[in-house]
């Protein structure tokens, strides 16, 4: 082979190696140099565009949320309740706030600040992932990207928004001073409470200026931007004040950590609680209270508290006018008329609570909260930091006959059911030891079921609730609405009502009853809308909570509480049916109670005037025990005999699962009471009831054929009865102070110990 053929021989391997090494198929287009080339052009035209965009975003004015508009709050005739919505807001200069509480919110909200250039990089890829993938609020942004937010663009939640605000966020870091922005951004913020700024902040949770704001008070107004309404003091949950301290020390801490705090001084920092807080100008007397139930109400169906404040929107409530005035009457003439408040520091302990439901509509139709809003602002209405008492064993009963529960002797429990009534008998069958006392400490012996209602017998209820099974009947008591929370263990003292319940919870849960067991959320909000949307409002009335054979028995039950048992107070020219309620150590006295037309939970709290602390009611208004039976029945049956108008004819339609026993056609003396009741302060008339009850007692009376009840029903076969008899918790009625039979205010009563009649 010639040396020209042997070069070209090694040239044609050459070629052929080459071709041998490179990729084929769809791998060819995927070489690192056409990778990396056309990853450094995206990055190219991503920086143009980025260019493009920052030239083109110009910073624009202040947003319309400087000029917020009112708010409407209308009855639901559609006159004017109250207008609220200007901005409550001061600006002050950065000068104004101390420096150490400016180095709070730095620390708090964005440690590097004052070294950043405006922008978070990652928090807003992490933010607009989020918003792109529907996960929500869980961005990081800078003071300068909250304040721009605030000052120059709006609260949604959109990719468009989010880059808008993190051109302008560099823009203004390179046009303004860090203390400009930061100024800007105290300022602009939200704080709850209706408070936008800093100096609002100070005054409405400790009552100073910003000026004089002390660090600890600072940490927690920092803290407080991260979520108003959970974390302030006045309304968090136990894990919001927990959460709220936790941000409070990180804030602090990075103090610290950034050389801005001594550690001594960080050490010596006590959590300053703030003030509770006080209504707004305008909100006096009872519309404060409807306001904010209606607000309340707006932000659990999702229209937020910042919605609210940003104002355009008109709120008609279901609050009827004439129900609501009938309602503050009826509480000034029974209990503010005998009161003395400042110049008797005992009577200044007494707080009222009350709220009235449509049965069948679940309409909040009248409310009270307080003496007004400015002057004790927590409403007592819709507050849950008290006992409901035994105005809870009515959904023990239902629990029983629901779950057609047995006696320890396993027998049927109805309201014939016999069961041993004396003081401080140990239940049987459960694993918990409980052995209540009685009103007085009296032994009833035995008795059935529907005179241990009528006489709100704790050794009774404390007994059934063991045999319906105490987890039961809590479900029962959930299903029905109340709300769960801390303090509420499902054992045998619950029968006792030993959990927290506010008189709008109580008032839902009769309403159920009433409504012949679907269950009914109270709802004070009638229609609320904006120029721009409207609220979409749940259906108070829901699904079945119990059956309607239950409900309407415990309504036959209750009836006779109202004719002749402790609730006679109540009685008047309507058919009723209710339960009092007298909580542990006498600190709230209750009285629910409805008519086929009309439900109402009424109220009495013991409460320190600061608001610090539950104190007991007894020896407040008169001498003794406040109990159910007395100045709540009586405020109830004022408000009902007011309100009910042509209402008040009509009959409740029941039918009941086990019909009880009836006594011989009633005589005047039996009937229930047209005319007032025995005088509140007739103690000694009603210990006398409580030991020596009537012959007839041990009978179930049905509603006596009188123009305020309808026709007693035929007498029916009883189901079998049974022995077996339960205890309740101590003393837990309330003394015979006005209610019915059995109340007593003598020291060996309900005094002593927990929740009764």
């Amino acid at each position: 082979m010639g040396r020209a053929e042997a070069r070209k021989a090694r040239e044609r391997g050459a070629r052929e190696t080459r071709r041998a090494g490179k990729p084929k198929g769809i791998r060819r287009f995927f070489t690192w140099k056409k990778v990396l080339g056309t990853f450094l052009g995206i990055c190219l035209l991503a920086m143009g565009a980025f260019y493009a965009v920052y030239v083109m975003v110009p910073v624009p004015k202040a947003n319309a949320e400087a000029e917020l508009q009112s708010n409407v709050y209308k009855y639901r005739d559609g006159s004017i309740l109250a207008r609220t919505g200007e901005r409550n807001r001061e600006i002050i200069g950065l000068e104004k706030i101390p420096k150490d509480v400016q180095d709070a919110f730095v620390a708090a909200e964005n440690k590097s600040f004052f070294k950043d250039h405006g922008v978070d990089l990652k928090g807003t890829a992490r933010g607009l992932l989020n918003t792109v993938t529907g996960k929500g609020k869980q961005g990081g942004s800078t003071i300068t990207q909250q304040y721009v937010k605030n000052y120059y663009l709006n609260q949604d939640q959109t990719v468009s928004r989010k880059l808008k605000e993190l051109v302008i966020s560099l823009k203004v870091d390179d046009e303004k001073s860090k203390e400009e922005i930061l100024a800007g951004y105290i300022n602009t913020s939200y704080y709850g409470r209706g408070a936008y700024g800093i100096q609002a902040a100070a005054q409405a949770y400790y009552r100073v200026d910003a000026e004089k704001l002390t660090l600890s008070q600072g940490a927690y107004l920092a803290a407080l931007l991260q979520a108003p309404n959970q974390y302030d003091w006045a309304i968090a949950t136990e894990n919001g004040k927990a959460l709220a301290k936790e941000r409070w020390a990180y804030a602090l801490n990075n103090m610290v950590e950034e050389g801005w705090l001594e550690d001594s001084v960080r050490d010596a920092q006590k959590f300053a609680v703030p003030k509770a807080p006080q209504a707004a100008p305008g909100m006096e007397g009872q519309v404060g209270y409807l306001v904010e139930a209606a607000n309340a109400e707006l932000a659990r169906q999702g229209i937020g508290e910042k919605d609210i404040k940003a104002g355009g929107w008109t709120i008609t409530l279901n609050v009827d006018k004439k129900r609501q005035q009938t309602l503050e009457r009826a509480v000034k003439g029974e209990l503010e008329s005998k009161l003395d408040r400042k110049g008797n520091k005992k009577h200044a302990t007494v707080q009222a609570g009350a709220t009235s439901v449509h049965p069948e509509t679940g309409e909040v139709l009248a409310l009270y909260g307080g003496v007004g809003a400015t002057e004790h602002w927590l409403s007592n209405a819709t507050r849950r930091d008290y006992q409901p008492a035994s105005t809870f064993k009515p959904v023990v009963l239902a629990t029983a006959l629901e779950n057609e529960s047995l006696t320890q002797d396993e027998l049927p429990i109805g309201l014939e059911t016999l069961y041993n009534g004396d003081s401080k008998r140990p239940v049987e069958g459960s694993d918990i030891a409980f052995a209540p006392e009685n009103i007085n400490d009296k032994d009833h012996g035995e008795i059935t079921v529907q005179e241990a209602t009528n006489n709100s017998v704790n050794s009774v209820y404390a007994q059934m609730i063991v045999d319906a099974g105490p987890a039961e009947t809590k479900k029962t008591a959930l299903a029905m609405g109340m709300r769960d929370g801390a303090g509420w263990p499902a054992q045998p003292a619950m029968s006792l009502g030993t959990m927290n319940a506010s008189t709008w919870d109580m008032a839902g849960v009769y309403a159920t009853f009433a409504n012949h067991g679907k269950l009914i959320t109270p709802t004070i909000v009638k229609s609320a809308e904006h120029e721009v949307r409207e609220a979409e409002l749940k259906d108070p009335a829901s699904d079945e909570a119990i059956s309607r054979g239950t409900a309407d028995t415990v309504t036959r039950s209750l009836e006779g509480v109202v004719q002749e048992g402790s609730g006679m107070a109540a009685a008047g020219a309507y058919q009723a049916a209710g339960k009092t309620g007298t909580s542990e150590n006498n600190k709230s006295a209750w009285y629910v109670g409805y008519t086929p037309k009309l439900v109402t939970a009424v109220a009495l709290f013991g409460e320190r005037p600061d608001g610090t602390s539950q104190v007991t009611l007894t020896d407040t208004i008169s001498e003794g025990r406040v109990n159910g039976g007395a100045i709540p029945a009586e405020i109830w049956k004022a408000y009902t005999t007011g309100a009910l108008g042509a209402d008040a004819s009509a009959r409740f339609d029941l039918d009941v699962n086990a019909p009880v026993k009836t006594k011989p056609s009633p005589t005047a003396s039996s009937s229930a009471p047209t005319s007032p009741p025995p005088s509140p302060t007739t103690s000694a008339t009603r210990e006398e009831e409580e030991e020596e009850p009537e012959e007839e007692t041990s009978a179930v009376t049905s509603p006596p054929a009188t123009s305020s009840a309808p026709p007693t029903e035929p007498s029916l076969p009883l189901p079998t009865l049974s022995t077996s008899g339960r205890p309740s918790e101590t003393s837990s009625s309330s003394p015979p102070a006005t209610g019915g039979p059995g109340a007593t205010g003598q020291p060996g009563g309900a005094a002593a110990g927990g929740p009764g009649r």
